[in-house]
């Protein structure tokens, strides 16, 4: 089966840290695949944040994924800290993507690479819109 290649961020648009919850441990006592996208999420939230914004309203437009692909490179377990780092790359009209690269903290062991595609949606509407200004400057603020 071939395997999807997703490239490492070439810049840090954005860095946080987060902790392996027990409630993201699945039965082989690891990080369960459905906590690295929850962990993306967090992070995408709390750049947002940094510039005022939320996906419901990131600069007068809301932000849904459209796709998401991953690469489950190690194991994480319960209390492990994890850095991510997160890059945007393919900036479009309505859209762009993310990319993120989790690591462990303590030896700085690759976990997952992450590639999201995130859509500008008019919720009012049920619309994809434009990428307003104010966002696409904050995509670009490396």
């Amino acid at each position: 089966m071939p395997r999807i290649s997703i490239p490492y961020p070439e810049k840090t648009l954005f860095r946080t840290s987060v902790a392996v919850h027990i409630g993201d441990i699945n039965y082989g006592n690891h990080l369960a695949n459905d906590a690295v996208l929850r962990i993306c999420h967090e992070c995408r939230i709390r750049w947002l944040a940094q510039h005022g914004f939320t996906e419901l309203d990131a600069g007068g437009t809301g932000l849904i994924m459209m796709d998401a692909a991953v690469r489950y490179l190690a194991q994480a377990r319960h209390g492990d800290m994890l850095d991510i780092v997160m890059d945007v790359t393919g900036i479009s009209r309505s859209g762009f993507t993310l990319l993120y690269s989790i690591s462990r903290t303590s030896d700085r062991q690759q976990i997952a690479a992450v590639q999201t595609g995130m859509v500008c949606f008019d919720y009012a509407t049920q619309k994809i819109s434009r990428l307003p200004e104010s966002l696409r400057a904050a995509c670009e603020a490396v």
